[in-house]
């Protein structure tokens, strides 16, 4: 490891005073009337040497870290993942750095997780919340914490968030399977959640059940449920009803519908799932998906978040993100 170049060897070097070389570095040439010469001059040798500030000492001055705090249920979901990349390089455009972890959606380990980036002075949150937070989003707020929630939010709290059009998305997916004239029976496997997201895809599924003038075929799934336990009841579901075509609220429960399937050798039913998966487009039939988009998703996180932490006046954002369908098969 190269030994830290400190401001001290950087004024050596050029037999200036620590004092000048500081005032450069903290952009105050002009306000210190420090000639344009000198100032190129220490910036081109902090360029050859590669000297980096430290940054500890410096959110000590500034205030910031420049660290944001990004907490989501699963960064083992190929959607969380995917959302924690893009999220990573808006923030690093914007001069901050991301440190992330997986939350289970379990209310204490969330709670604890929170307490450590704040203890950890995070300059921002980047939240999808689990059930149960209200409280410690709000004490976030009270603090003047900045945070954008994103993935699903919290009605009972005033804050700011990024979400999909999850509602329009579920009723576009189940109203084009309905509209195939094949798919009378159209299914629905969702999970015992209140979550926002949850709840918004369930009622865009029954919008279009309605307006199709429809049966609804619900099936609902614990969070928590084994995998073995979860496939024996998309199973049994799938054989007790006969559905056409199956809509599936997660790309984890459509995986598991698929290895249903293979595993009692049921005939597949035209199959959607909420959020794309790499699996879906190699399957055999190729699985349909809600597509998120997490390219905007993601820059309006960030963008918002950067926002708050740099603005003095707050304001409240509440952005909803399209979403589109990728037909397959």
């Amino acid at each position: 490891m190269k030994k830290r170049i400190l401001i001290s060897d950087i004024a050596r070097d050029l037999g200036i005073s620590v004092t000048t070389v500081s005032f450069i570095l903290n952009d105050k040439s002009k306000e210190k009337r420090i000639s344009e010469a000198l100032t190129k001059k220490v910036l081109n040798h902090i360029k050859k040497v590669g000297y980096k500030p430290n940054q500890l000492a410096k959110s000590l001055r500034t205030g910031q870290t420049k660290i944001l705090g990004l907490l989501v249920e699963d960064i083992g979901n190929t959607f969380f993942s995917n959302m924690a990349k893009q999220i990573e390089k808006n923030a690093y455009e914007h001069g901050y750095h991301i440190i992330y972890c997986s939350t289970d959606n379990d209310e204490t380990k969330t709670k604890e997780l929170i307490q450590l980036f704040y203890d950890r002075q995070v300059d921002g949150f980047i939240l999808t919340p689990s059930e149960g937070l209200q409280e410690t989003i709000q004490n976030l707020i009270n603090n003047n914490i900045p945070l954008v929630l994103f993935d699903r939010y919290l009605p009972e709290v005033e804050t700011n968030y990024v979400v999909s059009d999850n509602f329009n998305g579920a009723y576009e997916a189940t109203k084009y399977l309905l509209a195939e004239g094949k798919s009378q029976k159209v299914g629905f496997f969702s999970l015992y959640s209140n979550q926002t997201q949850m709840r918004d895809r369930l009622e865009g599924y029954m919008k279009a059940i309605d307006d199709h003038k429809s049966q609804a075929y619900i099936k609902k799934i614990n969070m928590d449920e084994k995998e073995e336990e979860a496939i024996s009841l998309i199973h049994e579901f799938l054989v007790e009803n006969r559905v056409d075509s199956v809509f599936f609220a997660t790309n984890y429960l459509a995986i598991l519908g698929l290895k249903a399937i293979k595993k009692y050798g049921i005939k597949q039913p035209k199959i959607f799932s909420f959020d794309e998966h790499t699996l879906f487009g190699l399957h055999e039939p190729r699985i349909s998906a809600v597509s998120q988009d997490i390219h905007t998703l993601a820059k309006e996180i960030v963008s918002n978040l950067v926002r708050e932490i740099t603005e003095k006046k707050k304001t409240t954002n509440k952005i909803v993100v399209p979403c589109t369908l990728k037909i397959r098969d």
